[in-house]
């Protein structure tokens, strides 16, 4: 049985092989399963940094995974609430959007 392609896979694996590996490879078969932090904690701080440095591509998954690690849609709130007193309003407005987004999504 053919093993379904990650998504790195599908977004780049055409163009760029090698970051597809390292990304599946390094990133998420290696640091993300490091001991020391949960999955959940790793997602939480994953969306607090890509929510202050207005990385909206990656927020949007990375809002996925962290839901799928254990957080709810009240403590991303509250996170992003958080994140827009100390990386800017437009940066917690724009994260809590593409959270509304994503639940809206995932609704239908």
């Amino acid at each position: 049985m053919a093993k379904e392609p990650t998504r790195a896979q599908q977004l780049l694996g055409d163009l760029a092989p090698k970051m597809v590996q390292l990304t599946d490879e390094v990133l998420f078969g290696d640091v993300w399963k490091r001991e020391g932090l949960s999955p959940r904690d790793r997602s939480l701080i994953t969306v607090s940094v890509l929510a202050a440095t207005y990385r909206p591509d990656q927020l949007t998954s990375h809002l996925r995974l962290a839901m799928q690690s254990g957080l709810s849609k009240d403590e991303l709130v509250e996170a992003l609430t958080h994140v827009a007193f100390y990386a800017g309003w437009p940066s917690g407005m724009a994260a809590l959007t593409q959270l509304k987004a994503v639940l809206a999504d995932d609704t239908q």
